[in-house]
């Protein structure tokens, strides 16, 4: 059996490819590489949420799926949207890598006074820090970003520390910790997607982690029922059942949190709804800001 897996061309989406093709060729079966544009790697001038909202990483990917121009795809599961299309299911999750944000920087972190950065979770959490700092929008893949900084545009960027640690990059910084910065849904898990086929899905889920499964489907539950998508600035970690979630004003002065046991689905979806109904002005709020 030979699997087509579609990926984005970015060396991280190449890497996190290359990863599920080699296990998957250890197992015994064939795989080729196809590479996919997608909407967000087109538009890099502009915000995220400005681009079209959820899904812009995915998108391309899963048409693909539909058409049959590919048997499965593989994913940075946080830039999967919570509403899937038919015909399309996610077959496996891999084990979770860091979870965890990286701030990158070489001064200080005394002297960091603009940080770079495109998702508004980590510029409400970096405000709420009282950092003395400005935060600037910042698009591109990792080695755009880091280019950026560099140069000089940026004292500091925000990565995931699991793309760092994938692409092998020694960097200096400061890590976030998961507890104070609370992660994207599902960020350090990589999803791998097929088109709804009973024996496809079976093969590519050998690769499947049970407990990041658990942990990153809990997490999605949280997400669906706060919604908002990428206009709220919310993060929600899952750790062996142990939940924690989030809303955060953009500006920083005012969030909403639960920490509370995730044991299963039902419990995720109503420690979800809870939140919502906390943090709903803080919700509305950054979805009519974002919109202007």
């Amino acid at each position: 059996m030979s699997v087509r897996i579609g990926t984005r061309g970015s060396r991280l989406a190449m890497v996190q490819t290359n990863r599920v093709c080699s296990l998957l060729n250890d197992a015994g079966i064939e795989t080729e590489i196809i590479e996919i544009k997608t909407i967000g790697d087109a538009k890099t001038t502009v915000p995220m949420h400005a681009v079209g909202g959820e899904g812009i990483f995915v998108r391309a990917l899963d048409d693909a799926i539909q058409n049959g121009e590919i048997d499965a795809a593989v994913h940075s599961m946080k830039d999967i949207p919570a509403f899937r299309p038919e015909g399309v299911v996610t077959c496996a999750v891999l084990k979770r890598d860091s979870p965890a944000d990286f701030l990158v920087h070489y001064c200080d972190l005394k002297d960091v006074k603009v940080i770079g950065t495109s998702s508004t979770r980590r510029r409400a959490q970096l405000l709420r820090s009282k950092m003395d700092v400005e935060i600037k929008e910042l698009r591109g893949n990792v080695d755009t970003r880091l280019r950026k900084l560099k140069d000089g545009e940026y004292d500091a960027i925000v990565l995931a520390e699991a793309g760092i640690e994938r692409l092998g990059l020694d960097l200096p910084g400061t890590r976030l910790l998961p507890q104070w910065y609370v992660p994207s849904p599902n960020q350090g898990a990589i999803a791998v997607t097929c088109r709804d086929d009973l024996k496809l899905a079976e093969t590519l889920g050998l690769l499947n982690h049970e407990q990041t499964r658990k942990d990153v489907e809990i997490e999605r539950a949280v997400m669906e029922e706060i919604g908002g998508g990428c206009f709220t600035p919310q993060g929600v970690f899952c750790e062996n059942g142990f939940l924690i979630a989030e809303v955060v004003s953009l500006d920083g002065t005012r969030w909403e949190r639960i920490e509370d046991n995730g044991e299963d689905i039902d419990d995720a979806r109503f420690i979800g709804q809870k939140l919502r109904g906390m943090g709903y002005s803080i919700i509305e709020e950054a979805k009519a800001e974002l919109r202007l």
